[in-house]
């Protein structure tokens, strides 16, 4: 009754310069243009700014150190590749979720949809605010660090912003992306023009004898990947918005060819900058990379660089944002989540619970604060369900043979990116054993106890439970089940 009567109130409001009618369900409203600018608005955020100094110190010299880095980007691309068959072959939101459903059914993607609602995407959200916070709130403590206290209260509302502006429109939320994509792509072009002039000028002593003093190790490899590919992340987001995406069989590959390459080549241009005038001592020392380079380059116009750190970091926030809610959404319209996690806004045709849900659960992943935890949490947990995925993709070559594949890549690759991933995933625990790895696998799998108890067998007194507060949420949110768009 409640859903007939917000239905009804909404066609009451409908604008009278609207000639075609819009069903309660998400709209193709991203182009080419901001399906790139999500990319590289997602992956470019702290990570380049920051993680430098994390690579550095596995590999422990320059040479191995950029290698590095161009294999993060080599290997970003081939995955997202992979994704891109499987966007076009399967065209629903919510980026690994419907893949691992098709290839392999119901509990391997509502694990996926477990830990990616409750630590890898609020992880991620966090820690990228917590970044945010820390650059933001910098200028106001000169010559010390701001209090803890403050940095937290600021990526709340960080988070809090970011929340509402998805919630209340997909086009502002697109025009926010594409706002903060420009101002960081004119940081990262300062940084690449201001490296090359001192390459120019003859700065390259910290080049010689790039390879002296290497001591790598299998572990030591998997770890500096994992720093590097955390500065990578965000090569999938495209594939969590596929519903929304304009053309997505012509798009979606598009956007991938564009828009990781252009950013492995910011990401080594930026790391050569930062080496015409630092070694890689100085580099280590250097609590936030990008700034020290700053200091010594653009003074006195040295303040430029948090600054525009900052909004990088904010838009990739904002997209991460813009893609998770998304799993939530279809998490929920699966029944694998609180079915209201799938209602879209009446009035702003916004999947808004399912922002509102991704933004408290982020929240409180920024009271223990410890953003090395969370990058170790966020890369081993990650890394499993990529590498799943694209194993889906080859199982499905042979099991699902009738499924129309637009794109189609030599199968090599999704094998080489499913051997990467399980080097990724195996490598630092063996060498390195830590806890955080097996905390993580106990909460991945007691999501099967929660499948079970709520999804599959459907208790009862659980549906009485959620029943009220479904109802309650869609007369607060005025929300309401997505309908099926008109043939």
């Amino acid at each position: 009754m409640e859903e007939t009567n917000l239905r009804k109130r909404r066609e009451d409001e409908k604008p009278i310069q609207s000639n075609e009618p819009k069903t309660t369900s998400l709209q193709k409203e991203v182009g080419l243009l901001s399906g790139i600018c999500i990319i590289v608005g997602t992956i470019i955020g702290s990570g380049i700014f920051i993680s430098p100094k994390s690579v550095l110190s596995n590999t422990e010299a320059v040479g191995p150190c950029l290698i590095i880095w161009a294999a993060c980007g080599i290997l970003a691309t081939l995955g997202a590749l992979c994704f891109a068959e499987l966007g076009t072959m399967i065209t629903k939101s919510g980026g690994e979720y419907p893949y691992l459903m098709e290839a392999f059914g119901p509990i391997p993607a509502y694990l996926f949809s477990w830990t990616s609602l409750f630590v890898i995407k609020p992880s991620s959200f966090a820690i990228i605010c917590l970044s945010f916070s820390e650059y933001a709130s910098a200028p106001f403590y000169s010559g010390c660090k701001p209090p803890e206290v403050v940095v937290k209260c600021l990526a709340a509302a960080a988070i809090l912003l970011i929340t509402m502006v998805n919630s209340l429109s997909v086009r502002l939320s697109s025009y926010v992306q594409n706002v903060f994509t420009a101002a960081k792509l004119v940081i990262v072009a300062i940084i690449i023009i201001s490296g090359l002039v001192l390459l120019a000028q003859g700065n390259t002593k910290n080049f010689e004898n790039s390879f002296e003093g290497t001591k790598l190790s299998v572990g030591a490899i998997g770890v500096a990947f994992y720093n590097g590919l955390w500065a990578y992340d965000g090569w999938n987001q495209l594939n969590y918005i596929t519903e929304e995406l304009r053309n997505p069989f012509r798009n979606l590959p598009l956007a991938i060819i564009i828009g990781i390459p252009l950013v492995t080549g910011c990401y080594i241009l930026m790391n050569i900058s930062y080496f015409t005038v630092m070694t890689a001592t100085e580099l280590l020392q250097s609590q936030a990379v990008a700034v020290t380079f700053g200091d010594r380059v653009l003074y006195p116009a040295s303040w430029v660089v948090p600054l525009f750190v900052a909004f990088s970091t904010i838009g990739a926030a904002n997209g991460n944002c813009f893609t998770a809610g998304r799993l939530v959404y279809v998490a929920g319209r699966e029944g694998h989540m609180l079915k209201v996690l799938s209602y879209i806004s009446v009035r702003r045709l916004t999947p808004a619970p399912a922002f509102i849900f991704y933004g408290f659960i982020a929240i409180i992943y920024i009271i223990p604060g410890d953003i090395n935890s969370l990058v170790n949490y966020f890369s081993f947990a990650a890394w499993l369900f990529y590498g799943m995925t694209i194993l889906g993709l080859i199982v499905m070559r042979f099991t699902r043979k009738e499924l129309e594949r637009p794109i189609k890549v030599p199968i090599f690759i999704p094998i080489l990116v499913t051997l990467v991933s399980v080097f990724l995933v195996l490598a630092p625990i063996i060498s390195e054993p830590a806890w955080e790895y097996l905390y993580c696998v106990l909460f991945m799998l007691s999501g099967i106890i929660f499948y079970f108890l709520f999804v599959h067998y459907k208790f009862g007194w659980a549906q009485k439970i959620s029943k009220p507060f479904t109802m309650h949420l869609q007369m607060l949110l005025e929300v309401v089940p997505p309908e099926e768009a008109p043939e």
